[in-house]
């Protein structure tokens, strides 16, 4: 199609009176297939000419005298997006990265694949035992020796041990770098990985051997991964032949983490806040922060979120984001820890088919996460099982009425049965936790309602026959914005997703968008139908 609609300013700025450059006419798109090719020449400078009436694109120079330069473009890589630095100190190919999915969910799978193609991702530790995510970590660096992985450390505050067990593995292991996760505080767990893995190389420098990226939502929480450790936690660290002190004085000139993950409305642990607001927030914060500690090498600030398509990843960029991260659109890929029947409902939701749900890890104290509404009545019924925690003290409280619509509906057995499985399990796990629910009938309750909540996300992972109504599938918006931009393309099918490619087609669209975007800010606007980045 030849661009008729689009001529060069009236006021001349953009075209080269002195010393004009010329190019051959046989280099030269017109039409929208062309066009486009040559914008996606990331590698190579991209020139608009003008041809009589109509706009041309070239990649290449040659002088001819009937052709004029517009503008130009020069080369942008994908490697240019973000900050170079994460891509040096992660040894990645882009400042992109795949999150942490607990139960899994973020698999060997999908870490190896993206570790192989020079992305960083993070196994999604969260709710495995620690047998499973020892496995996990063998099987990854036997498969990465030399490649970037990461390993998700989930904060446990009603189980710290379960937090200390995973740094002891990646303390034993070597796991080098953890994406540090729903983090309410620094605990001394996050401290014990960080001061543990620092020393003085031989220039006398601080050598980070134990790298942390912290995903947070709120500024308070992001103050404290941008402070040194605490000194009173070092000190009992020292004290407990943790850390020598050495380490200590060394974690007193560094942050807790070196990336900070803004997080904003996504799928799981969500405070469902606005990106636009709060990024920029983090950002001010960061550079208070150096300001006062003035560390040699600064926090940079990644975004999380509602990063879907190549649009929200150039906006990220855009605002300053020095790498993104996906995760709910990672779920419905090949790779992904999820049964098929959970792909096949991610490939259809749109961005209004989520709900807010009571979250199993920290269900008393109200915390809740976003979860896929569309083909599942997860969200209404743990939502339920909430409102009754809160309204009675005990089990026998709840009217007879009540309580057997959820023996019938959500748990499909007696409440007694369950307690009974629940009373085994903490017998074994956390006998504690089983001396205070014995005392406790509230907490007894919670234990009760959480078999539920916990349940629920592994029956989707496994993809549990006769359950799907009660799968819990962690999902933000982003998911409908996804499918809305590969509708149509054969990645409409989940079948056909691969976090690689979709990784490629994200980096490579708003690398595209930018170019399109340079280009407007010059005067030189295409027809709309350019103005997306169209997956072949």
């Amino acid at each position: 199609m030849t661009i008729t609609n689009t001529v060069p300013p009236k006021n001349g700025h953009h075209r080269q009176s002195s010393n004009q450059v010329f190019i051959n006419h046989e280099n030269i798109a017109f039409d929208e297939a062309g066009i486009k090719t040559k914008l996606l020449n990331l590698n190579q400078p991209c020139y608009i000419v003008q041809v009589d009436d109509k706009i041309g694109f070239t990649n290449q120079f040659q002088i001819n005298e009937k052709i004029e330069l517009l503008t130009a473009l020069p080369p942008l890589t994908l490697q240019q997006l973000g900050d170079r630095s994460f891509l040096e100190f992660h040894n990645v190919k882009y400042a992109y990265t795949a999150g942490a999915m607990a139960g899994g969910i973020a698999s060997e799978e999908l870490v190896i694949a993206c570790g192989k193609a020079g992305i960083l991702s993070s196994f999604g530790a969260g709710g495995l035992s620690s047998q499973r995510v020892e496995s996990a970590i063998k099987q990854i660096q036997q498969a990465l020796p030399n490649a970037p992985y990461a390993f998700n450390l989930l904060h446990s505050p009603s189980e710290p041990t379960i937090e200390r067990g995973s740094v002891d593995l990646y303390l034993k292991y070597k796991v080098r770098t953890v994406e540090a996760s729903a983090f309410l505080d620094i605990t001394p767990n996050i401290v014990y990985y960080r001061a543990a893995g620092l020393s003085l190389n031989d220039n006398n420098e601080i050598e980070i051997n134990n790298r942390v990226i912290a995903k947070v939502s709120r500024r308070e929480v992001a103050a404290k991964f941008l402070a040194p450790p605490p000194e009173k936690m070092l000190a009992e660290l020292v004290n407990q032949g943790l850390i020598t002190q050495l380490q200590a004085d060394l974690a007193q000139q560094v942050p807790i983490a070196d990336d900070i993950t803004v997080e904003a409305d996504s799928g799981g642990h969500t405070d469902n806040r606005p990106l636009v607001c709060l990024l920029p927030s983090i950002l001010e914060l960061r550079d208070e922060m150096q300001q006062k500690y003035g560390y040699s090498n600064p926090v940079r600030i990644g975004v999380a979120g509602g990063i879907a398509t190549p649009q929200s990843a150039l906006a990220a960029f855009m605002m300053g984001a020095a790498y993104v991260v996906t995760g709910s659109i990672n779920q419905s890929c090949v790779e992904a820890g999820t049964s098929e029947y959970t792909k096949t409902l991610l490939a259809q939701a749109q961005m209004t088919d989520v709900i807010m749900a009571p979250a199993a890890d920290m269900f008393e104290m109200g915390v809740k996460l976003q979860v896929l509404k569309r083909g599942t009545l997860f969200g209404m019924r743990s939502q339920k099982l909430y409102e009754l925690y809160q309204r009675y003290d005990s089990i026998e409280d709840i009217p007879v009425k009540e309580r057997e619509k959820l023996e019938k509906q959500v748990f499909r057995q007696s409440l007694d049965s369950v307690w009974d499985s629940t009373r085994e399990y903490l017998s074994q796990r956390s006998p504690h936790k089983l001396e205070r629910a014995l005392k406790n009938p509230k907490f007894k309750m919670a234990l009760i309602f959480r078999w539920y909540l916990g349940l629920s996300s592994r029956w989707s992972n496994s993809g549990e026959t006769g359950r799907e109504t009660d799968y819990q599938i962690w999902c933000g918006p982003a998911m409908g914005a996804f499918n809305n931009w590969v509708k149509d393309t054969y990645l409409a099918q989940p079948q056909n997703r691969h976090v690689v490619d979709i990784a490629q087609h994200i980096m490579t669209g708003a690398a595209y968008l930018y170019r399109l975007q340079t280009l407007k800010l010059q005067g030189i606007e295409l027809p709309q139908h350019f103005a997306q980045y169209r997956i072949e």
